[in-house]
């Protein structure tokens, strides 16, 4: 703890020099027109003019250039020094993608949140930068939050800190309009952060009273003697758990990941972006009872034993592929809504 407190107070150091260095880049006059000489010619003079004209475009072509590479210094210098600051905190959350089958999306969130920038390049580039003071007071905030959440030994603070700092260097560097361009990027890696323990268990609780209270009406209707009493499904052979892995969580999780970046690869409308990942709630709760009701058929007339092993790993991955396809199946209702056959959105 105290080598992470001193490496936050060395940054603020190393952060102040590479600042000193961005305000004197961002003193310049780098938004200023070049003047051109708006005299008339005449046709004698039309290639005069013309080798004029090539020589400014050049000119400017190779001043853009130039203004261009001395952010690369600094920008350079900011993230690493952010990559070193964050060190341990990226560990723990790849060693959390990579050890919590609940949280193994996250590999994914950043490539998509990446590729959303790759594809929007163009349009970012044509931004005005008009940087704003505000985001360096952003910026220390984050660091405060990294602070806190380290003391406190709170990951989702720190982890959510990281985010924090990117909006406030883009901010800072790009101003306002930037910060709306990429929000979408930055706002969906907040997806790839685990949940805070607490919320966790606040969740799949409910979660697995559902899972079990609408497998057993189902084992009702198709004459399947079977009692519930909470999360346990009891039958006349064996008794089920509902336990958290079979809650629906990782499922839910996944689910809402996918709906947030299918909405915005193939739907324009706002409304229905946000009305697909609602609808992966109950989409989620429903399959995964509908799993749970399968595994109860299976234990009731073949032993527990058939409800295990390669089943439980088969049922899932056919529920999830059922659950994409009642999403793609919403989108496809959704588009004959007037209206809604609008192409997808390129910002």
């Amino acid at each position: 703890m105290d080598i992470l407190v001193y490496q936050i107070f060395e940054l603020g150091t190393n952060l102040a020099q590479v600042m000193k260095v961005v305000c004197a880049d961002r003193g310049e006059n780098c938004h200023g027109r070049n003047e051109t000489d708006n005299r008339g010619y005449g046709p004698e003079d039309n290639e005069s003019s013309n080798s004029k004209i090539a020589m400014t475009t050049a000119t400017q072509i190779v001043s853009t250039g130039l203004k261009a590479r001395r952010w690369v210094v600094p920008t350079a210098l900011l993230s690493g020094l952010v990559l070193l600051l964050y060190a341990s905190v990226l560990k723990g959350l790849v060693l959390n993608w990579w050890q919590d089958p609940n949280y193994g999306y996250g590999f994914l969130v950043p490539v998509f949140a990446g590729y959303v920038l790759w594809k929007e390049r163009f349009r970012l580039a044509r931004l005005p930068a008009r940087p704003a003071n505000f985001g360096l007071l952003v910026m220390l905030g984050a660091i405060g939050l990294l602070l806190i959440g380290s003391l406190g030994a709170e990951l989702f603070s720190s982890r959510l800190s990281l985010i924090v700092l990117a909006s406030g260097v883009v901010i800072f560097l790009a101003g306002w309009e930037m910060l709306r361009a990429v929000s979408f990027p930055l706002g969906f890696l907040i997806l790839m952060i685990p949940i805070p323990t607490i919320v966790f268990n606040q969740i799949t609780f409910p979660l697995q009273l559902l899972a079990s209270r609408f497998a057993t009406f189902w084992l009702q209707l198709i004459n399947v003697p079977v009692l519930r009493e909470g999360n346990l499904i009891i039958l006349p052979n064996y008794t089920l758990e509902v336990v958290d892995a079979c809650s629906g969580i990782r499922s839910l999780m996944t689910l809402i990941t996918l709906a947030f970046a299918y909405g915005y690869l193939a739907e324009s409308r706002r409304w229905a972006r946000y009305l697909l990942v609602v609808l992966m709630v109950p989409i989620a709760i429903v399959s995964n009872a509908i799993r749970i009701m399968g595994a109860g058929v299976l234990t009731y007339h073949f032993g527990p034993e058939a409800a295990e092993g390669f089943f439980h790993e088969f049922s899932g991955w056919v529920i999830f592929v059922a659950a994409l396809i009642l999403m793609f199946g919403c989108h496809w209702v959704m588009r004959k809504i007037p209206g809604g056959e609008r192409s997808a959105p390129s910002a």
